[in-house]
C-alpha cells in the first residue's frame, strides 16, 4: 500500500489512543539539552532478558511455542529500530502520523532484566524513518540526510555531536521516508522513494498519461550506494546504484550471501484512475508486492510496470499503453524472486541470524506488514497486517510466506479499526525479535519458550 495517501489516512487514523500527546511517548524520558549531544548513561544494560510472558502475548498472535512481552509502551509514532549487542534499541520516530510527537529517535534498556525498557531516553533534533546499527554506530535517515553517532561500548545516548554522512537527499512527494543498510564492505544504502504514484502527467488523476521517460528515475526511485563511513556526501546520479522502485523502504543485506534484497511497495489507483480498464477488484487485488535481489545498475520495472499475480508476470501500466494485458518493455525488466498480496505495504525485513528460534526458522526472512487500505472482505488473503515469515536458503525463498505475527489489526480487522501496525523488525542479542508499532506505540519483545511446534 502506497504512503502517498498519508495525508487522508493519518486523519482518518487519529484513534483515541492515537492522540495520546507528546508527553506520553517521552514519559520517563531525559532529553539532552541539545537536540545532537547528549549525555551518556551511565548504568549497564542487563545481559539475559526475562522470558516470562505477558498475558495474551501483548495482544499478538504467535505460533506456538512463542510468546511475547511488551518491551515499551507509548513510543507512538515508531518507525525502525535497531538493537545494539548489549541489548539496547534504538527507535526511529517520526512526525506521522501523530503530529504533536516529537521526531528524533528514543534510546531504549532493560537495565534490570525484567524484559521491559525502564530507562527511556530522547535525542535527534528532526524525525525520521531509517535507522541502523554497525561496529559501535548508530545511523538515522531523516527525510534529507542520514546521519551517524559514535556510541562507545555500552553508552546510551552518544556523547558527541552527529556527523552528517549524507546530505541533500531528495524529499518531499508521496513516499518521503527513507530507509538505511549498511553491509560488511562499507556501504550504506538509502531507499529514496518515488514522489508520485505512477509518474503521471498529472498524479493521481483520471487518465492523466505517465512522462516518459519518468524524469523522477534521476534521483528517486531507486536505491542509492554511499559510503558509511564517509561524510559530506551528496546525492548523484552517479550514486545510484539500482533504478525503478517506487517505495522499498523493506530493505535489509542477507548475510549468507552479503547481497541487498527488498520487498517493494506497489502502486495504487488501477481502478481510480482506470474504470475503462479495471474494476474495483482488481483494485484491490492489483499490483503484487514484490521481493527483488537488488543488484547495481539494474531495472525494476516502476513506473512503466506492475506485477500480476494471476498472471504472474510484468504487465505494462495502463499510463504507458498498457491494457491490463499487454507486457511491452516491462519483459526486460527484472523478476521479482517472490510476491505477496497486493497493498500490504511492507516497511521492514530481517534475516534472522540466532539461535533461539527453531531450527525452520534459522536463516529465514521475517516481513512487516503495515496493512492494507482495503477492507479485509475484499482481499481474500487478508488484509496484511501481519509480520510473515518466508523460509529462505542460498539467497532465495523455498517458499512461501506464513503469518508469524497476527492479532495487530484487532476484532473489527478494518484499517481504521487497527489497534497497531507493525514497522520496524530487529534482532536482539540473545535471538529475540523485536517489533514496533506506530499506531499504537507498541515494542514488542517476541521469544521461543522451548515447547510446542518446532516448524513454522
Amino acid at each position: 500500500m502506497t504512503l502517498g495517501y498519508s495525508a487522508v489516512r493519518h486523519s482518518r487514523l487519529l484513534s483515541g489512543a492515537a492522540l495520546v500527546s507528546s508527553s506520553l511517548l517521552f514519559a520517563c524520558t531525559d532529553s539532552s539539552t541539545s537536540p545532537g549531544l547528549a549525555s551518556p548513561a551511565t548504568a549497564a544494560p542487563a545481559i539475559g532478558v526475562a522470558s516470562t510472558c505477558d498475558p495474551n502475548n501483548g495482544s499478538l498472535k504467535l505460533p506456538a511455542g512463542f510468546c511475547a512481552r511488551v518491551f515499551a509502551e507509548g513510543v507512538f509514532n515508531a518507525r525502525q529500530i535497531a538493537v545494539t549487542p548489549h541489548g539496547d534499541l534504538y527507535v526511529a520516530v517520526d512526525t506521522v502520523p501523530n503530529p504533536g510527537v516529537r521526531g528524533g529517535i528514543v534510546a531504549l534498556r532493560d537495565a534490570n532484566g525484567d524484559g521491559r525498557a525502564e530507562v527511556r531516553q530522547f535525542f535527534g533534533s528532526t524525525g525520521g524513518n531509517g535507522i541502523a546499527w554497525r561496529n559501535g554506530q548508530l545511523f538515522f535517515a531523516s527525510e534529507t540526510q542520514v546521519v551517524r553517532w559514535d556510541l562507545p561500548s555500552g553508552t546510551l545516548l552518544p556523547p558527541q555531536m552527529e556527523t552528517v554522512v549524507v546530505a541533500g537527499l531528495t524529499g518531499g512527494g508521496d513516499h518521503h521516508r527513507k530507509t538505511v543498510v549498511v553491509d560488511g564492505s562499507d556501504n550504506l544504502f538509502v531507499n529514496i522513494g518515488s514522489a508520485t504514484n505512477s509518474c503521471q502527467v498529472v498524479n493521481r488523476t483520471d487518465f492523466s498519461p505517465g512522462v516518459d521517460p519518468c524524469p523522477e528515475l534521476a534521483v528517486r526511485a531507486g536505491v542509492w550506494r554511499f559510503s558509511a563511513s564517509g561524510s559530506g556526501q551528496v546525492q548523484s546520479v552517479a550514486a545510484r546504484y539500482a533504478t525503478e522502485l517506487r517505495n522499498m523502504n523493506a530493505l535489509a543485506i542477507d548475510p549468507g550471501n552479503g547481497m541487498l534484497y527488498g520487498v517493494q511497495n506497489g502502486r495504487d489507483q488501477l481502478f481510480d484512475n482506470w474504470p475503462n480498464l479495471y474494476d474495483a477488484q482488481d483494485d484491490a487485488l492489483l499490483p503484487s508486492e514484490e521481493l527483488f535481489r537488488i543488484e547495481a545498475g539494474k531495472r525494476y520495472g516502476w513506473p512503466y510496470c506492475y506485477h500480476d499475480a494471476q498472471r504472474q508476470a510484468k504487465i505494462l501500466s495502463p499510463e504507458y499503453g498498457g491494457n491490463a494485458i499487454r507486457v511491452g518493455r516491462c519483459e526486460t525488466r527484472e523478476k521479482p524472486l517472490a510476491t505477496y498480496p497486493a497493498h500490504w505495504a511492507p516497511l521492514s525485513i530481517l534475516f534472522y541470524t540466532g539461535t533461539q528460534f527453531p531450527t525452520a526458522y534459522q536463516g529465514g526472512l521475517f516481513i512487516a506488514f503495515h496493512g492494507s487500505r482495503f477492507d479485509a472482505s475484499q482481499q481474500p488473503a487478508g488484509p496484511g497486517y501481519i509480520v510473515a515469515f518466508v523460509p529462505w536458503a542460498n539467497g532465495a525463498p523455498t517458499g512461501g510466506y506464513q503469518t508469524f505475527a497476527d492479532g495487530l489489526i484487532g476484532a473489527g480487522r478494518t484499517p481504521l479499526t487497527a489497534r497497531h501496525r507493525a514497522v520496524g523488525l530487529a534482532q536482539g542479542p540473545d535471538g529475540s525479535l523485536y517489533i514496533s508499532d506506530d499506531k499504537g506505540g507498541f515494542i514488542w519483545r517476541v521469544f521461543y519458550t522451548g515447547s510446542g511446534s518446532t516448524s513454522p
